[in-house]
């Protein structure tokens, strides 16, 4: 890339951020907890977290032991809140991120992480179930499972987008359990399967992050369905807990799937102080009503998958059709995935966009997009 083209983009990412910032603080509380605030970051505040937050925020599905220097990096440039699960590279995540807080501290970053089995281990219960019964019902269960999802036109065109191999077979799985539960919920021990395997992996997170305590946790870890929102109280109970015993401050959850009826189902349920939805140019119009709700309530979203329509990778071709309407929404030289988050970003109930920086030069080039226009 030539010195001219670099220089374009920087002007045009200056910008751009200042202009965000201009509306984030128009639409942000004056006071909230800052963590590692640098003068020339623009940050917006997580809802009633009060959780100032870098616009860019980093993804922790590749940090391993091995792999965590650029994440020091990008705290040196003004991030400062780091996402991780049990289930990225089977602990290696947290791992990872262990090291992070051994070199920096725990107080630079705000720091969230996951239950990950939980759905995994209610529909596996529900699955094993589902077979000791006979074809007839089986059908029935089946039918009235797909219907749900028809009535929600949750596989419509660009709002099931399809995000990683399995998605399909997990909102299957989840919309299935859903119906069990009106007839064969009593069957599940929910004290041990719900509440207490959330407790469980929280004091395994700790204890691999080598912290005492989670700014945020999410769960469920990828809802596919609002009913997984509402319908577990024994989810609100262990938060609860955690709280208490001063391991988690927040609760959230995650959803690719649904990820516009899942947030008005977070909403209402009164309890969640934050979100990660998949939030993109292409589902905007399904998810943007529920982002504005989540804004009213108080209710802090930071959008995920926001670059991924338009940068499938893996040696996937982006349909170009799809560049052509990114082109068209944030005209100029920037990077497909560089403007999508800015798309993302001027949606002023949104909170901030999460990247999955594996590299320094995606640390450098994504972060430059929560960079202000000094004054």
């Amino acid at each position: 890339m030539s010195v001219m083209m670099r220089r374009r983009e920087f002007l045009e990412v200056s910008a751009l951020s200042a202009a965000l910032a201009l509306k984030a603080d128009a639409a942000t509380p004056a006071e909230g907890e800052s963590r590692n605030r640098q003068a020339g970051v623009a940050y917006r505040q997580l809802g009633r977290t009060g959780y100032l937050i870098s616009e860019v925020v980093m993804g922790g599905n590749t940090i391993s032991v091995d792999s965590y220097d650029h994440v020091l990096k990008a705290l040196d440039l003004g991030l400062n809140y780091l996402d991780t699960a049990p289930a990225y590279g089977n602990g290696r995540s947290e791992a990872g991120y262990a090291k992070v807080i051994a070199a920096r501290g725990r107080d630079k970053f705000f720091l969230n992480s996951k239950v990950s089995l939980w759905d995994i281990n209610r529909n596996q219960l529900y699955a094993d179930i589902f077979a000791s019964l006979d074809a007839t019902e089986q059908k029935r269960l089946r039918s009235a499972a797909k219907q749900e999802v028809e009535r929600r036109q949750v596989e419509a065109p660009e709002y099931f987008l399809g995000y990683f191999e399995g998605q399909q077979e997990e909102l299957d799985a989840a919309s299935l359990a859903n119906e069990m539960a009106k007839k064969y919920g009593d069957r599940i021990d929910r004290k041990k399967n719900y509440r207490d395997l959330i407790l469980q992996s929280v004091d395994r997170s700790l204890k691999t992050l080598g912290t005492d305590h989670l700014d945020l946790l999410m769960c469920p870890h990828g809802t596919n369905t609002p009913y997984e929102v509402l319908q577990h109280p024994e989810i609100f109970e262990a938060f609860e807990t955690l709280k208490k015993a001063g391991k988690v401050r927040h609760l959230g959850l995650s959803s690719h799937t649904d990820p516009g009826g899942v947030l008005e189902a977070a909403v209402k349920a009164k309890v969640y102080s934050a979100a990660m939805v998949a939030y993109n140019l292409f589902n905007g119009p399904r998810v943007e009503p529920a982002l504005a709700a989540a804004h009213k309530a108080g209710l802090g979203v930071i959008a995920m998958k926001a670059a991924r329509p338009a940068n499938l990778g893996r040696g996937r071709v982006t349909p170009p059709e799809r560049i052509a309407r990114l082109n068209a929404a944030v005209p100029g030289p920037l990077s497909a995935p560089r403007k999508s988050y800015v798309w993302a970003l001027k949606n002023p109930n949104l909170t901030a966009v999460i990247s999955e920086m594996i590299t320094m030069e995606h640390v450098t080039e994504n972060l430059a997009l929560a960079r202000q226009k000094p004054a």
